[in-house]
């Protein structure tokens, strides 16, 4: 009975929350706002709903079902509860490519140097992960690789960060690393939604092979399952969905880590169930997450929706680790 009302549920959700996210700010609209705004040619509502708001709620919804999907079907494939986006080095990849983009003046002389920037260096820290799953490396070897990458990815943005000799760009640093979807046009919608959708469409086509991995390695590929080729392409799926969406956002965690947990009992733990509905369920919590920010202070300083993700899903995800290990 829960399975045949979780998807209906989910799409509820996301639709009251795509409705409250293009209504609810720091300018409230009404169903009338939104008729002067879009169809009678009211300049400033039109620029507040459709250049603001929209490609904000799109973005909100296609990152947070990116992380969703990717955070289920990494859990799924490295059979660890702990795994999430920014295993495979895509997260940290694609920070390190648009830290360079800011730091050198890419994104002030281009406005897509940015998202491009980052979606390269997803692209190629994710990329010598990928070489491994292709030498046939086992499931430790990526994970200890998949640290390796993030962590490589860190030192350099910090040390971008350290030998930055304007503090403006490293405000701009900063403030790109703690994730939002704020300020971004159409045009960003247009350049990052073609890579998450075949990255998510990628994950989704591998659920009955993540449920044949349930047993273990050997009896999946008993069952006709090639584990080069599931990692392979888990893997791939993951870097374009997750490189995509940080490339435009920035860093935001525990959605991918936090979004399979909530949804993992109402399927009765099956992983290919567990795909879609992680992506409805990270869907929702950006969304939600992106709301919240926009209205704990509509009239002062934004919280960063990197920020509040940490604050809610890091005490949440010890709650449930401190739940399954209590006798």
């Amino acid at each position: 009975m829960r399975e045949v009302l979780l998807a209906p549920a989910l799409l509820l959700l996301v639709g009251l929350l795509v409705l409250a996210s293009l209504t609810l700010g720091y300018l409230e609209l009404s169903p009338l706002a939104w008729w002067r705004g879009v169809w009678a040619g009211d300049p400033l509502l039109r620029l507040v709903l459709v250049e603001i708001r929209l490609p904000r709620t799109l973005l909100a919804l296609a990152v947070g079902a990116a992380l969703g999907v990717a955070g289920a079907a990494l859990q799924s494939l490295l059979r660890n509860p702990l795994a999430e986006p920014a295993l495979v080095g895509a997260t940290g990849g694609a920070s390190l490519g648009a830290v360079m983009a800011l730091y050198w003046g890419w994104a002030g002389a281009w406005s897509l140097a940015l998202p491009l920037a980052g979606f390269a260096g997803a692209a190629l820290v994710t990329a010598f992960v990928l070489l491994l799953a292709l030498r046939g490396a086992s499931t430790v070897g990526l994970i200890l690789a998949g640290v390796a990458a993030s962590s490589l990815s860190t030192a350099l943005v910090s040390l971008i960060l350290n030998a930055s000799p304007n503090p403006h760009a490293t405000m701009e640093i900063v403030h790109w690393l703690l994730g939002s979807v704020t300020d971004r046009s159409l045009q960003d919608v247009a350049l990052v939604l073609p890579p998450i959708a075949l990255g998510m469409a990628l994950l989704l086509r591998q659920g009955t092979a993540l449920r044949r991995l349930v047993l273990d390695e050997e009896a999946a590929a008993s069952l006709g399952v090639s584990l080069p080729r599931l990692r392979l392409a888990v893997l791939v799926g993951a870097a374009l969905a997750v490189g995509a969406a940080t490339a435009i956002a920035g860093s935001i965690g525990f959605v991918g880590l936090v979004a399979p947990h909530l949804v993992r009992p109402l399927v009765r733990h099956d992983p290919a169930r567990t795909l879609w509905a992680s992506m409805g369920a990270g869907a929702v919590l950006l969304l939600a997450a992106d709301l919240a920010v926009r209205l704990i202070d509509p009239h002062g300083a934004e919280l960063k929706l990197g920020v509040l993700t940490a604050l809610v899903g890091a005490p949440f995800f010890l709650w449930r680790v401190l739940a399954v290990r209590a006798p």
